[in-house]
């Protein structure tokens, strides 16, 4: 019987587990993702520029400044209804159904004023949009003052804006990036939590010596 010169014969090790990941690549990878997902949404959408107008309620006479405060909230809602934008249109180049969805007013509690807000691609069409509409709504209250008592003024005229109003690529890179982040930290709370295995064990194989004693006694 022969022995292995090179002693008792090891067996393979069996599966080696593949190693896993550390835990702050999926925070990091989150990051990563958001943060190029939303510089190319800054740079592929287009920059939309904003322009308002502001006019005030005036009381007649017949009336008081309160009533010219309630009226001006009126005219505030009635600013981005149909019958005001379709007059608006042809003055601001656009359909009264594009007036409707680029078109805002505001109001304030304590001041009878009207801001008309108006949004778009190009500079000059959003100052032209929220002029024409803010030029509408001062035409349809001069047609009722005589009933209300209250008339509309142009207290100041919208400009064309010098800068965008939406955000610049970075702004909008930095905001994916939270967003990226946070939905990874998120993934690694609700993450399956791995129990620890114990390391298998290796076949025991017997030595030359006691397999040469084994088989004596056979």
């Amino acid at each position: 019987m022969t022995e292995n010169p090179t002693g008792p014969h090891r067996p393979a090790s069996v599966h080696s587990r593949p190693r896993s990941l550390p835990v702050w690549t999926l925070l990091a990878s989150g990051v990563l993702a958001g943060g190029l997902l939303g510089g190319a949404y800054g740079v592929v959408e287009p920059p939309s520029y904003t322009a308002t107008a502001y006019v005030v309620a005036v009381p007649t006479e017949k009336s008081d400044p309160a009533a010219a405060l309630g009226f001006a909230q009126a005219y505030g809602r009635v600013a981005t209804q149909l019958a005001v934008l379709g007059d608006a249109q042809v003055r601001a180049g656009v359909s009264a159904k594009v007036l409707q969805a680029s078109v805002q007013t505001a109001t304030s509690p304590d001041a009878p004023m009207v801001a008309v807000t108006a949004t778009s691609s190009r500079p000059a069409q959003a100052a032209d949009m929220a002029n024409a509409v803010a030029f509408a709504l001062t035409r349809h209250a001069d047609d009722s003052k005589d009933a209300t008592h209250v008339e509309l003024q142009q207290f100041a005229r919208a400009v064309r804006p010098g800068s965008p109003s939406s955000a610049s690529p970075v702004v909008t890179g930095l905001v994916g990036a939270s967003a990226g982040g946070l939905l990874g930290g998120l993934l690694l709370l609700v993450r399956p939590r791995r129990t620890p295995q114990e390391p298998p064990r290796s076949a025991s194989v017997p030595g030359p010596a006691l397999a040469a004693d084994l088989h004596g006694k056979l």
